[in-house]
């Protein structure tokens, strides 16, 4: 990757830094009973939400089955509504069954767990607590009194103007590699059509075949896209890292050469993997 690299990826992510963050006079020194107090309140908070979810009926995702719904410009317009104006959506059949699977689990599901859910959320925090400070700026982790508060979302008034600073310098820097990014794609005069047939943002990675041709296979139920294979013809392999299959596709890079394309892919999952394959075509089919 050229632009949409590993650290720009990150760099996107460090763009919110100061967000959700409360000031909080007691986060200037490290207090035990302040970190238990907050720690308590917001696993309460989070064990009522996980309750309310467990405990939601999935019928109320039927009740649009079978509804009339009416033209936008006739519904909030003063004229007269008639039957051409409106149709009956009917769910399909497979999504259908789909959510009558959910409400008949959903009927003999088990009382909700609520120690498995504090172990899970006691879990949760525990990476995240260091994450946190293995992923802030270095210079501001030494201001934090107590990594566990902050992570909670609790802070100095002063630790979260830093971070706002340090947001929007990230989100600056951040859209000027994108714009150039852009700028770069456009001066490359290839076709919207071929740019379409690299978009599998969210798809996952599941066969990747090398030889004569580079095959990729994908489900795509997480992503925005039903073509399921990639086939980039007369291969030039410049970069393969490993793990790519199971990963998931996020960003791709086009470029115009001689005799083709150079693809450019980045991947979510473990290291963030690259691929980047040189090629005389790119061939897209539904299998």
């Amino acid at each position: 990757m050229r632009y949409l690299t590993k650290e720009w990826y990150e760099l996107c992510q460090q763009t919110h830094l100061h967000f959700g963050l409360r000031v909080h006079n007691g986060a200037y020194e490290s207090d035990e009973d302040l970190f238990l107090r907050l720690y308590k309140r917001k696993e309460k908070a989070h064990v009522k939400q996980e309750r309310e979810l467990y405990n939601l009926d999935p019928r109320f995702m039927l009740e649009h089955d079978g509804q009339v719904l009416t033209r936008v410009d006739k519904a909030f317009g003063e004229e007269e509504v008639t039957e051409e104006d409106q149709i009956v959506f009917h769910m399909p059949p497979e999504e259908r069954e789909h959510i009558e699977k959910l409400i008949a689990e959903y009927d003999v599901r088990p009382p909700f767990d609520e120690k498995k859910c504090k172990e899970e959320y006691k879990e949760s925090m525990e990476w995240n607590f260091q994450y946190k400070a293995e992923n802030l700026p270095q210079e501001i982790v030494e201001q934090i009194a107590d990594i566990r508060v902050f992570t909670l979302g609790y802070c100095t008034r002063e630790v979260k103007l830093q971070l706002k600073k340090q947001s929007a310098e990230n989100r600056r820097e951040m859209e000027r590699i994108s714009k150039e990014f852009r700028e770069v794609m456009i001066a490359q005069d290839i076709s919207d059509e071929i740019h379409s047939q690299v978009q599998y943002h969210d798809c996952t990675v599941t066969e990747l075949l090398t030889g004569d041709e580079v095959v990729i296979r994908f489900d795509t139920r997480g992503g925005f896209t039903n073509i399921n294979k990639l086939t980039l013809v007369a291969p030039e392999i410049l970069k393969q890292d490993g793990g790519i299959v199971g990963s998931y596709w996020l960003y791709q890079e086009l470029y115009r050469i001689d005799n083709g394309y150079e693809l450019h892919v980045l991947f979510g999952g473990e290291n963030m993997p690259e691929l980047i394959v040189r090629c005389a075509d790119i061939l897209v089919e539904v299998e």
